[in-house]
């Protein structure tokens, strides 16, 4: 089960917080934008757990109290992965990734990989810190074994 928002700055508290595709979509699909980025985030993930990925990591406004947030973000663990499987528009980062915000409604990440250049964190402990305030959040870890 998903914790509430912190009422402070309407995110999760620290933490990976492991939820199935019916929590999720349950949770964070409670208006028409919100449900057409679910549509969006399902279709990648089944590219991804086609491809061997486990776990997705969402992150950024999608897995907060906004009304209104403008695309997801996550990653993933490549290990186990087989790449050649995967839908190839996540393996495209030009552009701005455009072509995966394009057609997934959001971006997925290595998990393994800088956030930040060659020195940043990885992109699961970087999505776990508030940008503004470097102070600890929560993320959503989503099963893919649960998909529909």
């Amino acid at each position: 089960m998903l914790p509430d928002f912190k009422k402070i700055n309407g995110l999760l508290p620290e933490g990976e917080h492991e939820a199935s595709w019916a929590e999720v979509s349950q949770r964070f699909g409670n208006s028409a934008g919100r449900n057409a980025l679910l549509a969006g985030l399902l279709e990648a993930c089944r590219s991804l757990s086609n491809a061997g990925v486990k776990y997705l990591y969402l992150d950024g406004s999608f897995v907060t109290a906004k009304r209104n947030p403008g695309d997801w973000d996550a990653c993933y663990s490549q290990v186990g992965v087989i790449a050649a499987l995967l839908d190839p528009v996540l393996l495209d980062f030009t552009n701005g990734r455009a072509a995966q915000k394009n057609k997934f409604k959001g971006e997925a990440f290595v998990a393994e990989a800088s956030a930040a250049g060659l020195l940043g964190p990885p992109y699961l402990k970087f999505f776990q810190t508030e940008k503004g305030t470097g102070k600890a959040k929560g993320i959503v870890k989503l099963d893919l074994g649960t998909l529909p």
